[in-house]
């Protein structure tokens, strides 16, 4: 990556936890430096560590990409001797369930943050994430779209691109989503069953669009922000919004308990939901904001156009463990 001024913003793709980094020896604390690890993609990350150079070009930002699963891993390995400072941009649920391994930080401007988002334990609501179906227009007419999870199944819909749910944040909040309209009995896991033998599994979570809109897949599920963004680069593609409900809730980021740098991280904190990231966030990468003072993201519906539905992080993160294994032994049975 091309070097900006002082800052380095260094994107480690880890495919294996543990072998992007060398643990460092002992406990270093350090204050010109912020190190996060990140499930954000490649180009948002890019742009945001621009915008970062901008405001604080005496502070070095590193960023670590690495799956939500890998991300809370690596933390917990690491939490005898902490060496990163935030978590930036993964799931709530895996936040949720391991939020022992945070600082409780309140951020500036608390008050500005929609209510609805104040839902964490320890972690903050970074920006508004939704389930949709991307489609390729070219491999499916409209009378084809899937206007439903339970649709998903269809049979002439030829593969769904998705990650693993076991791996990626967004694709447990979309099993998380089924369970949470069908419930988390069998009918609800049979539901996701005959969903889940379309499925084509991506590489990556960053994967899942693209194969969508380079033909390869006919339908994708994947985050908002992500399906938004091949719209407006022109791809045949078109979002769809699950009829039967979609999940709106924050994604998360946190101060992580022990930080090397805790003032560096509380800043970049602050920064990440100041209304000038957030409404960068909106204009430039199609997320939706978590503060009042934000606006819709452009080409996308308000909310009251879209049956969204109240998502329990609590019941979320109680039960991923068991739901994580009940995935794993579907994925076995399946042979995916």
């Amino acid at each position: 990556m091309k070097m900006h001024g002082k800052i380095a913003a260094v994107l480690i793709i880890a495919m294996l936890f543990g072998s992007a980094v060398l643990f460092a020896a002992g406990r270093t604390e350090r204050t010109n430096k912020v190190v996060a690890y990140s499930a954000h993609e490649d180009t948002i990350i890019t742009n945001m560590v621009r915008l970062w150079e901008q405001d604080y070009p005496d502070i070095e930002l590193e960023v670590i990409k690495m799956g939500s699963g890998d991300v809370i891993s690596r933390v917990r390995a690491e939490s005898q001797n902490p060496q990163a400072d935030v978590i930036w941009s993964i799931g709530g649920e895996p936040l949720e369930q391991n939020s022992d391994l945070l600082y409780p930080y309140q951020p500036k401007d608390w008050d500005m943050i929609e209510d609805v988002y104040k839902v964490g334990t320890n972690w903050l609501p970074y920006t508004g994430i939704m389930n949709v179906f991307l489609v390729n227009t070219n491999m499916l007419s409209p009378d084809q779209y899937p206007r439903t999870w339970k649709e998903l199944a269809s049979s002439h819909i030829e593969g769904v691109s998705t990650a693993r749910a076991d791996q990626s944040g967004s694709a447990y909040m979309q099993l998380a989503n089924v369970l949470a309209i069908y419930g988390d009995g069998e009918e609800g896991w049979a539901v996701y069953r005959t969903i889940m033998e379309n499925f084509f599994i991506a590489s990556s979570s960053g994967a899942v669009s693209r194969l969508t809109n380079d033909g390869e897949v006919p339908v994708a599920v994947t985050l908002e922000d992500n399906a938004q963004r091949f719209v407006l680069g022109g791809g045949p593609v078109a979002i769809v919004y699950p009829e039967d409900g979609a999940i709106a809730a924050p994604d998360g980021i946190a101060v992580i308990k022990g930080a090397p740098n805790l003032e560096g991280a509380k800043t970049f904190v602050d920064w990440a939901m100041s209304s000038k990231v957030q409404n960068f966030l909106v204009e430039e990468m199609g997320r939706r904001p978590v503060r009042k003072d934000a606006s819709t993201p452009p080409g996308l519906p308000p909310m009251s156009e879209i049956n969204t539905i109240e998502y329990d992080f609590g019941w979320s993160a109680e039960n991923r463990t068991a739901f994580i294994d009940r995935f794993r032994d579907m994925m076995m049975e399946l042979d995916l």
